[in-house]
Formats: C-alpha cells, structure tokens, sequence
C-alpha cells in the first residue's frame, strides 16, 4: 500500500496546504478518505485521473471534509464519462445517502449518476462496525467531533493495517481503534497553548499514538496556529516511534 496526501490543511485557505483528503492505492487504483475543496485538481497535478477513482471515505459531513463530492459527482455524470466509468462506492456515516441525495436534489440533474455506477454504504454512528470489500476489511468507531464522525481503520488480507482518525479530540473510540497500528494518521488541529474542542493538539496525537503503540503516526490537518509552532517538538513530548509531519502530495509506503 502506499498514500499520498492531497490535503493536509482545514477550511483556512492556504497556498501550500489543501483541505482534507487522502489517496490510498491498495490495488493501484486510488482509494479517497474524505474529499475536501480542490481534491480533484490535486489528483490532477499528480496525473492520477479522477474516473480512476475506486471507493470514497467519508468521515464527516463538514464542507472542508466533503466539498470535492459536489465537482465529482458532477464531472463523473459527464456521458463520456459514464460510457467508460467503472462502478465506485462512497462509504460513510449514517446520513451519508440523504447527504447525496440532498446534493442532488440541490444540483438536480447535474449531479445524477446512475445507481449501477454508484453505490452508497452507511457505516453506524453509534456503535463499531465492519465491512467487507475486495481485498480488505474496514472497521469503523464514532468518535468524539461533530454529530456521526467516525474514524476508520483498514486491515488488508496481507496483514497491514492503518488508522484514518478523520477529525477528533482523545476519546475511547480513536483509542481503540489504532491499537498497534501500522500507521496511524490522526489530525493535530490545534498547538498546545490553545486547544480547541473536537480537535487534537501534538501531544494528545502522540500520546494516542504511545497508548496504540502505533509503529509510525502521520499528523496532518493543521490550522495556521498550529503551524506557528513546533508540532514536532510538542508531540515528542508522548510519542518516541516514528514521526512524520504531512504536507500536500508527500507519498508514504505503508
């Protein structure tokens, strides 16, 4: 497996940082973990063509996680693309079906696809959950952030693993759900002189990560406050294993 970050900002525009959003490639074909503002244009930059897209992960319904959903669905409704279009499935909390149907009531016809091209899977919100898809499993647990946020946690059929947090503050379902992780990528919002409810500060990121024994944890999604500081420094305070620092388009192995 290998990622590649498209996204590792918020909803504060920056020049260097893009709003949320992952790609996965399990099978060489890009899987998204949420889809925030300009995620397409970043596929684009890394020649990665948007109708190559797979599966997308929804961890929450705030606008920096799911803006992108509205352009793709948009672009993927495009006859040229449909005629060639393989199937792709969108997975996501409870709500995650009347949050595209709203979209598409909304857009009206600009956004329909049909249901053979797209699926939609809801994960619980209350309570963990699990499904199964071709070639992994992906575990799910509501977190503590916004009403259905859920972090994920892919568990591949050759043995390797990581951890999504999507947005959250310490609690028992991020907890549990990055226990000897492979790689754990947790956001880290907020520095440690102002932290902000719903969101992690370096060292409770590292400090989840040592509780997890996490082999290598990735911190991503730093508001400018944030990047003031040395977000390095600060989660070296709990975490001693391997730290990476995300930034747009860096490509881990995983």
């Amino acid at each position: 497996m290998r990622l590649i970050i498209l996204g590792s900002g918020t909803s504060v525009p920056l020049s260097y940082r893009a709003s949320p959003s992952m790609a996965i490639f399990m099978d060489d074909r890009p899987t998204l973990f949420d889809i925030g503002p300009g995620t397409l244009r970043q596929l684009a930059r890394i020649g990665i063509s948007h109708d190559r897209i797979t599966h997308i992960y929804i961890s929450h319904f705030h606008p920096d996680h799911t803006a992108d959903l509205i352009h793709f669905l948009f672009v993927t409704r495009n006859p040229e693309i449909l005629d060639k279009r393989d199937p792709f499935t969108i997975t996501g909390p409870v709500g995650i079906k009347d949050f595209v149907k709203n979209l598409q009531k909304t857009y009206r016809q600009w956004l329909d696809v049909p249901p053979e091209i797209m699926k939609i899977d809801e994960l619980d919100i209350t309570c963990p959950d699990k499904k199964e898809y071709k070639g992994y499993s992906v575990l799910s647990r509501p977190i503590n952030h916004s009403m259905g946020s859920l972090a994920f946690r892919i568990n591949t059929r050759e043995g390797k693993n990581f951890v999504y947090s999507g947005d959250t503050e310490l609690c028992d379902g991020i907890l549990k759900l990055a226990r000897n992780s492979d790689l754990l990528i947790l956001e880290c919002a907020f520095p440690e002189s102002r932290p902000g409810k719903g969101h992690l500060t370096p060292s409770q990121a590292g400090s989840i990560a040592d509780e997890a024994n996490a082999k290598k944890l990735l911190l991503i999604h730093f508001y400018p406050e944030a990047l003031a500081t040395d977000i390095s420094e600060d989660c070296r305070k709990t975490y001693k294993g391997e730290l990476i620092l995300g930034r747009d388009l860096l490509r881990i192995e995983i």
